[in-house]
């Protein structure tokens, strides 16, 4: 099980059809929301799914 934390940034193998490949994990648990860096859009993903086509972390960026 890979240690995701809400806040991450994750860089996924498919992109999301506006084109960005980098997503923020909002939620975590069983399922992950996820919301794309490039349109905004929220999406529901399992953990099993995320955990597959998860490509690489990206380094934490304080929103402070």
């Amino acid at each position: 099980m890979i240690p995701l934390q809400v806040g991450d940034i994750v860089r996924l193998r498919k992109p999301h059809p506006c084109g960005s490949i980098d997503w923020k994990v909002m939620r975590t648990g069983m399922d992950f929301r996820i919301q794309c860096l490039g349109c905004q859009h929220q999406a529901w993903i399992p953990r099993i799914k995320l955990e597959r086509n998860l490509k690489e972390i990206l380094p934490r960026v304080d929103e402070n």
